[in-house]
């Protein structure tokens, strides 16, 4: 097998294993969300509040002092690790998967583009005249991709496999779409001096990778003790770090893929060389053989795909979750049709589930109608349309902006209520589109 067939080898599965962890988060996410809209609904709301949004923890050192809610630290600390790791799939996407040449980069970043457009269009018309509300425009540019693939996971194998590559590549545009928008337009005030040191920190780390430094611990210490405590106190937030750290992560392995292999063989045959021992245990040499394989495979693993596994799992399984815990427990007071019909609940409603659809489908259409990409192997235009309206599943992303949006308690709660309708509607509408689709196909297979 060449080297191209072993790269769309590796290629194709480490896609499908980022399909399984983002639908199983999905799948979590919605469960842990049912938890915390029941619990900030029922008569344990004021430990939810006290829990969340009361207690402090933090550490002071002298004068230094760092202390913040839970809450508090989870969207500005663990967030900033989850944005770190969806730099890092950015920073591959762009350098070897689906954003990697304009061809392939141009259907899902158009589509994006739309998709985040449009439904901030929408939002502004709603809430043009009122200053107090125009602010949210920011929330129905998000998609949630985690939820979206566990929703398209029910459907199993029926859908296309391009198709969820398509969504995958369109919801980490917009996501770089988001980061933007949140580092240019939800920034209240700038501490330039703060933003000089984690320049400083973010140029020393971009040093260390041309020098060849691989060590993920020195990207860490610096990342975390430079640029992210730099950004915690410079009024841009603290996420932002996370994807400029992720950048700096090194991408070029220490050994070449033919290096590896060559040098795999003399080990392996090394190894059957030995004779073994009586029992379960391996003989001095075997065990310093297998180390200098693990040596081996640690030279031929890129630093940013090796933390890329690394971290997929825990932004998926353990900061996301934990992010929807902490977030999503609305506590509903007064009427729920009077909080859905608000503004800025409409905004977000029509933004979500109308404007996601219409930005992704007529922006694809263009980029098809122009020729400038084609729809991937085996999706048509119905496809297209199931997803645009899945890519309105916000939630995470919207909700992580809403608070950036907003001051207000009050605001905040009926984003959230808009938010959860939305989405809702989008992923009933986008599953019904993409089943219907599906039960042709097997239809005209049958026939």
């Amino acid at each position: 097998m060449g080297n191209k067939e072993n790269k769309k080898a590796v290629s194709n599965f480490s896609i499908t294993n980022f399909i399984k962890e983002e639908s199983l988060s999905g799948f979590i996410l919605i469960f842990v969300t049912i938890i915390a809209v029941v619990w900030a609904n029922t008569r344990f709301y004021d430990f939810y509040h006290y829990l969340w949004h009361e207690l402090e923890l933090g550490i002071s050192l002298g004068s230094f002092e760092l202390k913040a809610s839970l809450n508090h630290w989870i969207n500005d600390g663990l967030m900033t690790l989850f944005f770190f790791t969806v730099g890092l799939e950015i920073k591959r996407e762009v350098l070897a998967g689906e954003l990697s040449s304009v061809k392939k980069a141009s259907l899902p970043i158009i589509a994006a583009m739309g998709g985040m457009i449009i439904p901030a269009i929408i939002y502004a018309i709603i809430n043009y005249n009122n200053p107090d509300f125009i602010n949210g425009w920011g929330i129905p540019m998000a998609t949630d991709i985690a939820f979206a693939l566990g929703l398209m996971s029910l459907l199993g194998d029926k859908v296309n496999i391009n198709l969820k590559i398509f969504l995958i590549a369109l919801a980490i545009a917009d996501d770089l779409g988001a980061i933007l928008i949140i580092a240019i337009f939800y920034t209240e005030s700038i501490n330039t001096t703060q933003l000089i040191n984690a320049a400083i920190f973010l140029i020393v780390l971009i040093g260390a990778n041309r020098l060849g430094v691989r060590r993920t611990s020195f990207y860490a210490i610096v990342g975390f003790i430079g640029v992210w405590l730099s950004f915690i106190y410079s009024g841009v937030h603290a996420s932002i770090a996370g994807v400029l750290i992720a950048i700096t992560i090194p991408v070029r392995a220490k050994v070449s893929e033919d290096s590896f292999i060559n040098n795999l063989d003399k080990l392996l045959s090394k190894f059957k060389k030995e004779k073994p021992n009586d029992s379960t245990l391996l003989t001095q040499k075997q065990a310093h053989i297998i180390d200098d394989i693990e040596e081996l495979s640690d030279k031929a693993h890129t630093p940013l795909q090796k933390l890329e596994h690394a971290l997929h799992p825990v932004a998926a399984y353990f900061i996301l979750p934990l992010f929807a815990l902490a977030n999503a427990g609305v506590h509903v007071e007064g009427n729920l049709f009077n909080l859905l019909f608000h503004p800025i609940a409409i905004g977000i409603i029509l933004g979500l589930v109308l404007g996601k659809f219409l930005g992704i489908s007529l922006f694809t259409k263009l980029v098809v109608r122009f020729k400038l990409a084609s729809l991937p192997d085996g999706v048509n235009w119905k496809q297209i349309y199931g997803v645009g309206f899945l890519a309105g599943i916000g939630f995470t992303m919207s909700i992580f902006i809403s608070d950036l949006a907003f001051v207000s308690a009050e605001f905040i709660q009926i984003a959230k209520v808009g938010i959860f309708f939305a989405s809702f509607l989008s992923a009933v509408i986008g599953i019904m589109i993409l089943s219907s689709v599906s039960k042709k196909k097997n239809l005209k297979k049958t026939d």
